[in-house]
């Protein structure tokens, strides 16, 4: 079990558990994903933690789920965020605030709760993919069940792609 696992089961929220062994030479944790659970890419998101430079120069470090093939665009996160500036965290402040390794972090039962940001685009699908915690372990889930046990605001055009 993992934080994540917990967090759903807790909601009673019902999620598929996948497992897949994890090639540490892969270049892409999201890809790898991708090929080994034969899923289509659109439907897997990463989670990345984005650090936000506020106006009054404080700092807030937020959730930003996008799919795997795609680049969060960091202006609209700024915008949506009313932040100065964003910018991705670095892996070690990631691991620290969520709790969970690089490569498995999810966005579920974080060791600190963080506001989330969503692209609308899971709303197409009838499932999402998103790490269980680990590397070698991912959940499938449906966008309103993410959603919910997420808190994450929807939000148009967050990807570059």
């Amino acid at each position: 079990m993992t934080p994540a696992l917990d967090l759903v089961a807790s909601l009673g929220i019902e999620v598929g558990v996948h497992t897949y062994k994890h090639d540490p030479s892969h270049k892409s944790y999201g890809l790898e994903v991708v090929e080994a659970l034969k899923v289509a890419p659109e439907q897997v998101f990463k989670t990345l933690v984005v650090n936000l430079m506020r106006v009054d120069l404080k700092k807030e470090l937020v959730i930003v789920l996008v799919p795997v093939i795609t680049t969060a665009d960091l202006k609209v996160v700024s915008l949506v965020m009313k932040a100065k500036r964003a910018f991705l965290a670095s892996g070690i402040d990631a691991e620290r605030v969520t709790g969970y390794v690089v490569g498995g972090i999810s966005p579920l039962g974080t060791r600190t709760p963080l506001r989330t940001l969503i692209d609308e685009s899971a709303n197409n699908y009838e499932i999402l993919y998103c790490s269980g915690g680990r590397r070698g372990l991912e959940i499938s889930i449906s966008p309103e069940d993410l959603l919910r046990a997420t808190k994450a605001q929807e939000v148009p055009g967050l990807t570059n792609n």
